[in-house]
């Protein structure tokens, strides 16, 4: 079975098929055995409550369901990215990484036991209507979504294309909440679009990492060479990662052959991997910025990161999303499937991504006519993962401009990007400007 990756929220996962499965076999009994004694004396506490409630509940209740409902308990004691597949979210979930699937086309997480939209995919039905990045969906359909899994969320939110769903959201700023009314429709999603800028500046933007997005970018920065672009834009923001080898593809287009990319670090010597590029390709020269802000989550992190310590590109926008870690999903007996968090990211100099997210080199925030609002992080969410800083009690609240997320801007569209102004400014100035004379 191939081995994937997946590096995000709900529905950017990481794969490394059976990896966890074969650690396990070459586990060293002595460890097994000096935890049998507190597990088994737990297990055995746990047998007397499904008994009991088997013989004495009001109503008659299903085994199946109160077991999978103790798994899933015991899972929200970890990080929020660990979790328990069901059979059928699991064979559903596995569309994600074709670009090709049905529904609103929104990332959502559980923020604080509330369903929180991380971001709207742009051209998408949720996009076009306008449901922002740190919106709250509190009811699907007049039915609230307290309580609700993610899994029982997306079962809700997806159907049959040109069927209609209504949710309601609260926003920051609204006192009222707002309700949507969108068509689904299948979504196919184009990670990579690019476009020529003035003064001979590329513009690439990838909105996720899936399969062939590392293929898409280079065969992008080829043709926008050949039109003659003399430096590069790379848009990072509100792209919530996807799979761990297309964040590999893409930095290794601009950078030396063997350098290092990303390292990761677990607790079992086979989750540590080393990933670094493999040959010398036209990018690796041009002069490039990239665009992050806290949207950008996870391989948009490691891409980042990697550009960034390695001296390869300036990082402009505010500060990412900190989604650092590394899910391993192992299929169980009986179809289902655990998501579990096995190992962290680390940038090629050591930097912990985990609860931390990449700062900026060029600090450029948003220009919003609603006022500054505050953008949802890895942080942010209820039992994550600290960061360094956290664990030394460092943490500090994000200034509200400095967070902000917001909804995706459109490079397309008739508005102003203060971010891209900043980055095409800032290659003019240190590289096209002396070329130019001027």
């Amino acid at each position: 079975m191939s081995k994937k990756y997946r590096l995000s929220g709900w529905m950017i996962w990481a794969g490394v098929m059976a990896l966890l499965v074969a650690g396990m076999a070459v586990s060293p009994i002595a460890n097994l055995a000096a935890s049998e004694t507190s597990a088994y004396s737990e297990l055995r506490t746990f047998s007397e409550v499904l008994s009991l409630v088997e013989e004495n509940y009001v109503n008659k209740v299903d085994a199946k369901k109160l077991i999978r409902g103790a798994i899933r308990g015991m899972l929200r004691t970890l990080d929020p990215h660990t979790t328990y597949l069901n059979p059928e979210y699991f064979k559903e979930m596995q569309v994600e990484t074709t670009g090709r699937f049905g529904g609103l086309g929104i990332e959502i997480s559980i923020r604080g036991g509330v369903l929180t939209v991380v971001t709207p995919i742009e051209d998408t039905p949720a996009y076009e209507a306008g449901v922002q990045a740190g919106d709250q969906i509190i009811l699907i359909e007049e039915e609230p979504t307290k309580d609700l899994s993610l899994q029982e969320v997306v079962k809700r939110l997806r159907g049959k294309p040109g069927t209609e769903v209504k949710i309601t959201v609260r926003r920051e700023g609204e006192e009222k909440l707002l309700p949507f009314t969108i068509t689904r429709r299948i979504i196919r999603i184009k990670s990579v679009r690019s476009r020529m800028l003035p003064e001979d500046i590329a513009y690439i933007r990838v909105r996720s990492f899936q399969n062939g997005t590392g293929r898409e970018v280079k065969d992008a920065l080829s043709s926008l060479e050949d039109k003659g672009a003399r430096a590069l834009v790379l848009d990072l923001r509100n792209n919530p990662g996807g799979l761990l080898s297309q964040a590999v593809s893409v930095s290794d287009i601009f950078l030396k052959a063997g350098s290092l990319i990303v390292y990761t670090k677990g607790r079992m010597n086979d989750q540590e991997h080393r990933f670094t590029s493999t040959h010398e390709v036209p990018g690796g020269k041009i002069p490039m910025a990239v665009l992050v802000n806290a949207g950008s989550a996870s391989a948009s992190e490691i891409v980042a990161g990697a550009l960034q310590d390695l001296g390869r590109a300036k990082l402009i926008g505010v500060k990412t999303f900190g989604k650092g870690s590394v899910q391993t999903v192992v299929p169980l007996s009986d179809g289902s499937g655990l998501r579990l968090t096995t190992a962290l990211y680390f940038t090629p100099k050591g930097r912990r991504i985990q609860g931390e997210g990449i700062e900026p080199d060029i600090v450029s925030e948003v220009e919003r006519s609603a006022g500054p609002t505050r953008a949802m992080r890895e942080k942010d969410l209820p039992g994550h993962l600290p960061g360094a800083s956290e664990k030394k009690g460092e943490q500090k609240e994000d200034a509200p401009g400095g967070a902000q997320a917001g909804q995706a801007q459109n490079p397309d569209e008739e508005q102003k990007d203060t971010q891209l102004d900043r980055a095409v400014k800032y290659l003019k100035d240190s590289f096209l400007g002396k070329k130019m004379g001027a």
